[in-house]
């Protein structure tokens, strides 16, 4: 039986591979390298991160563990919005977001000693127009500095402001557990 093993700070990504109702660990390192090369685009740039997420455990995965990796982003008129510095950062995040369609990539690597599958899925994401009062609300009350974007689809700014999802909203939130799910099937046998 293999065990999983969960490489993320995330609640998020910790709930959603939760609802696949899969035993799984959390385990985490600190200080792992996050950046990329500066020509890679779109899904490209979280998958080249998970598996460089992936590549700094290796050496510690036993025989039996089966590591999850991932990484999302944000992608606004060929550019990523990353987590925001601070409050203001998030605010104009929020603000170049407002009534456009963005895409949101997430990669995901599994890996063990003896193999490594990894994918990355694309959702579009349009809002409505924000007002300046929303954005400050949103940033204020839920401090989006953890999210790719400034934002949590889950959260208020969500509810209030997202007009339509085209693919998986579980992406939009940190993991594609349907696309994750079917590919724990097919490559590595777990129901």
């Amino acid at each position: 039986m293999v065990k999983l093993i969960l490489a993320s700070n995330s609640p998020r990504r910790r709930e959603l591979l939760s609802g696949l109702g899969l035993d799984f660990e959390v385990r985490v390192l600190q200080g792992i390298d996050e950046s990329y090369p500066a020509d890679l685009r779109e899904g490209d740039i979280p998958l080249y991160i998970s598996r460089a997420k992936a590549q700094a455990y290796l050496s510690s995965l036993s025989e039996d563990e089966l590591l999850i990796t991932a990484d999302t982003i944000v992608w606004l008129d060929g550019e990523v919005l990353e987590k925001p510095k601070d409050e203001a950062d998030a605010c104009r995040m929020l603000r170049e977001l407002s009534g456009k369609t963005h895409q949101v990539f997430t990669g995901v690597c599994l890996t063990t000693k003896e193999k490594q599958v990894a994918f990355s899925c694309r959702t579009d994401v349009t809002f409505a127009r924000l007002d300046e009062e929303e954005i400050q609300h949103y940033v204020e009350t839920y401090r989006p500095l953890d999210k790719a974007g400034a934002y949590g689809v889950q959260e208020w700014i969500g509810y209030i402001g997202v007009e339509r999802v085209e693919g998986s909203y579980f992406n939009v939130v940190g993991l594609p557990v349907q696309r994750l799910y079917q590919t724990l099937k097919q490559n590595f046998n777990i129901l």
